[in-house]
């Protein structure tokens, strides 16, 4: 291994997105990870842009607004959003009564409410917008090949790290991308598993994103990818069971198909299970200690994919102006 002058922690989306944001800015970086990336959280993620169970909205309406115009970016290239995993969807999100206009509306595409004939049978009210959905079986790899250009290393750890120390050892900055790891890695207590269950099947005609998030009958949405449909979901709070749930995937499908029927006959493709990590609030922030600089930047609940670039960026700032500062680097 090279001598690095960052070594992230956590070979997630998070970590992917800081290791390509610090490496484009020229800096010698690697990755440690005890999961390779398509078996991490972030590879079962149903991953469109979405602020999800994650706070405080004054720091992540920026970085969701960052990340949404980075996805924008990568979707619009016709060559690169394919091959990247990253599609523009219109998506309606359905509510049973009226309700304000969140926060986030005023960073996404083509916003506006829907029209009675676009609700689905039992609601009154509806927000239509574009976002990006991100098929992560073809995003992760399309990061990896990215890094690797970049001359980033990916090195794999036989098991999770207990401590910050072996990196501080090789690196002058250590990034703590370690999601729930961060639980055991700085005895964060703050944090918390809230489990999700997915089903995908073949996507067929359907392009529409569809979210239920507060309905009765529990939260639901409908996510076209590139070939196939994640069908979601649940929150079950400080649950780590990784088993999948029958009854869960039948309520799920059941749920989904109410609000778009055209699932019924799209052929069944298995199902996932994972668990976000959620906080209070995302914790993103700096301490030095002993001359070193630790950045951490973790907690973002079930919003990862659409904080990743938002988060990277500042991740990045900070860890160049701290270089900078000391070094004139």
């Amino acid at each position: 291994m090279s001598t690095p002058e960052i070594i992230i922690i956590g070979g997630g989306v998070s970590g992917l997105s800081c290791a390509s944001e610090l490496a484009t800015a020229g800096r010698r970086v690697q990755v440690w990870t005890a999961a390779p990336p398509h078996q991490t959280t972030s590879a079962v993620a149903a991953a469109f842009w979405y602020p999800y169970r994650v706070d405080p909205i004054e720091r992540v309406g920026p970085w969701a607004a960052a990340s949404y115009e980075r996805f924008a970016t990568i979707a619009g290239n016709l060559a690169l959003g394919p091959t990247a995993g990253v599609y523009m969807r219109e998506a309606l999100e359905v509510f049973v009564e009226r309700v304000p206009d969140p926060p986030w509306s005023r960073y996404v595409d083509m916003f506006r409410h829907a029209v009675p004939e676009e609700l689905p049978a039992g609601y009154e009210h509806g927000l239509v917008f574009e976002s990006p959905v991100i098929d992560m079986p073809r995003y992760l790899p399309w990061l990896v090949a990215g890094l690797e250009r970049l001359g980033v290393e990916i090195v794999p750890q036989a098991r999770p790290l207990d401590s910050l120390a072996p990196a501080l050892e090789r690196a002058q900055v250590v990034v703590n991308t370690t999601g729930l790891g961060a639980r055991e890695l700085v005895g964060d207590s703050r944090l918390y598993a809230v489990r999700g269950q997915t089903l995908r099947r073949e996507r067929g005609e359907l392009s529409r994103v569809i979210i239920d998030e507060h309905g009765p009958h529990g939260i639901s949405y409908v996510i076209p990818r590139g070939d196939d449909v994640v069908l979601g979901g649940v929150a079950d709070e400080r649950d780590e069971d990784l088993e999948l749930r029958p009854e869960q995937s039948a309520a799920i499908f059941e749920r989904c198909a109410r609000l778009e029927p055209g699932l019924v006959d799209n052929k069944p493709l298995g199902a996932s299970v994972g668990l976000r990590p959620c906080r209070d609030e995302v914790r993103l922030e700096q301490e030095e200690r002993d001359g070193q600089l630790i950045v951490h930047d973790y907690g973002h609940g079930g919003a990862g994919v659409t904080l990743s670039w938002g988060c990277a960026e500042e991740v990045r700032d900070r860890v160049q102006s701290w270089l900078q500062a000391r070094r004139g680097g």
